[in-house]
């Protein structure tokens, strides 16, 4: 329950912490924050989390959407990044609200008790998001552990037109489908679940003991298709649990900017990595550096992409652009799908010549050689069948974690 004192002491804290400078706008979403010099550990907003919009499904109005999320690394308040960026009319959020997890409960909507904020944007509870946007609330004070769930959970009274989500969440969030319950910190409401993120897109965290934050471009891989559901076991959740094991001074957030199905040079399932930059990577807090890891649905997709220049030219644009902010970019070799429904040995070729390119043709700052830690030394066309899903064209949990093990960590630097 949200006590007179529990507000209070929320708004004193808000009235704090908003005298404190921010890493470029509250509100804009199209800040570039890499194109600074990287605060010292424990100083300036840093991002914890984040979900790519992959596209549209019907408003749910009338419903509290509480949306599960789990931090990379933790700080003494956070802000949130609610987004109508696929939307075509104003969404209306009358009410926001974070809190942490109940302890012990991955599968659960309750919160832990006195843990409830009021996320405020300009300082006022509700916010009219335009078509095509982002909104980035003020800072809440709330302390949070890196590895942790948040709960962040919304409601709109009325049909705002198509919903931004992020379809492929692998985590179970919860529904309450008859009215306002955002501010409550019992689940009791929530009598449904979903698998997907409704108009949450991002986490930052203030004074979080880490240089910066890295982003995972890629596909369902990296959006983590074939790993356990409700247990953060996708390739990036991996790494940050390598990158938390760090000294501050070169710990890292990691935000995963996976959309299953998507591709590096058309639209499709979400825009493609090229069209969503400025969203889903130079907005974001305290980008150091990116992992790039896409181009297997260009190859294997309708209509599938057969001339490897293509690709050489869009990883150069997406570089140069990440350069020109001060970001580094590592290069994700694409890995094997034989076996697949959609293998054939012209399209082998595709990604055997735009692999050496990753490897061999000096434009990144680094290789992640995902392809090498995951094929089949007998079959190289192939996974390692310990490593596949079933599909094979995804990874399970062991998988996945070879993938992130193939990271070099020295490789990420960031700038200090």
């Amino acid at each position: 329950m949200v006590t007179i004192r529990h507000v209070l002491r929320g708004l004193l804290a808000v009235f704090v912490l908003a005298l404190l400078p921010l890493r470029g706008p509250a509100w804009a979403a199209t800040s570039h924050p890499g194109s600074a010099p990287a605060p010292a550990p424990g100083h300036g907003w840093t991002g914890t989390w984040e979900a790519a919009a992959s596209g549209t499904v019907p408003a749910l109005p009338g419903q509290s959407i509480r949306n599960v999320v789990h931090t990379s690394v933790g700080g003494h308040a956070i802000r949130v990044r609610v987004t109508n960026r696929l939307g075509t009319a104003p969404l209306q959020l009358t009410s926001v609200t974070v809190a942490l997890q109940e302890s012990g409960a991955p599968k659960s909507p309750g919160a832990r008790a006195g843990t409830m904020r009021t996320a405020t944007f300009r300082h006022t509870a509700s916010v009219t998001v335009p078509a095509g946007e982002d909104a980035v609330s003020d800072p809440v004070p709330l302390r949070v552990a890196p590895d942790a769930n948040l709960l962040v959970t919304l409601y709109t009274p009325v049909d705002s037109g198509p919903a931004t989500y992020h379809h492929s969440a692998l985590q179970t969030s919860f529904l309450a489908p008859d009215g306002d319950h955002t501010a409550e910190e019992s689940g009791a409401a929530y009598t449904a679940t979903t698998s997907s993120w409704y108009y949450v897109t991002g986490v930052d965290v203030l004074g979080a003991p880490a240089a910066g934050s890295v982003v995972a471009l890629g596909d369902s891989i990296t959006d983590g298709s074939g790993s356990t559901s409700s247990a953060n076991r996708r390739w990036p959740d991996r790494l940050a649990a390598r990158l938390r094991a760090l000294p501050p001074q070169r710990r890292l957030g990691v935000l995963n900017a996976g959309i299953a199905g998507n591709r590096v040079l058309l639209d499709g399932t979400g825009p493609s990595a090229l069209s969503r930059l400025d969203a889903d990577v130079f907005s974001r807090s305290g980008v150091r550096a990116v992992v790039l890891m896409e181009g297997i649905n260009d190859i294997k997709g309708n209509p599938n992409q057969t001339d490897p220049a293509a690709f050489e030219d869009a990883y150069r644009r997406i570089v140069e652009r990440a350069h020109a902010r001060g970001i580094r970019v590592i290069g994700g070799t694409i890995t094997p799908f034989g076996g697949n429904g959609n293998y054939t040995e012209a399209r082998e070729a595709v990604r055997q010549s735009v692999n050496g390119f990753i490897r061999d043709g000096g434009l990144f700052d680094g290789v992640a050689d995902f392809d090498a830690a995951v094929r089949d030394p007998a079959a190289p066309d192939r996974s390692l069948p310990a490593y596949d899903s079933g599909d094979h064209l995804h990874f399970n949990d062991a998988g996945l974690q070879a993938m992130a093990d193939a990271i070099d960590l020295r490789d990420l630097r960031p700038a200090r």
